[in-house]
């Protein structure tokens, strides 16, 4: 975890964001000793937000299973696929 004062990004922006790009994870900024921004990289924060979109597609999926949704296998689905567009897989 890296964190730093808000001095820091005010007086030396520069230096923050090589630092967000070459750790590609987030820097805490704090505030009078209290935490107040996260500061990142538009790479890190977009890996990030794919990360969240995947999770959310699984957890919905999951959901699904559980409530008696039908499910196919990877066979199943690759049959069904080859039958759609009548070639193999």
């Amino acid at each position: 975890m890296i964190i730093k004062p808000s001095t820091a990004l005010r007086n030396d922006y520069s230096s923050i964001s090589d630092l967000a790009h070459e750790e590609g994870a987030p820097i805490y900024i704090t505030k009078n000793g209290e935490g107040d921004l996260v500061v990142m990289s538009i790479d890190a924060f977009e890996r990030r937000e794919e990360v969240l979109k995947l999770r959310a597609k699984l957890a919905a999926a999951e959901q699904s299973r559980l409530s008696g949704q039908p499910v196919f296998s990877i066979e199943e689905s690759r049959k069904r696929l080859e039958e759609i567009y009548g070639q193999d897989l």
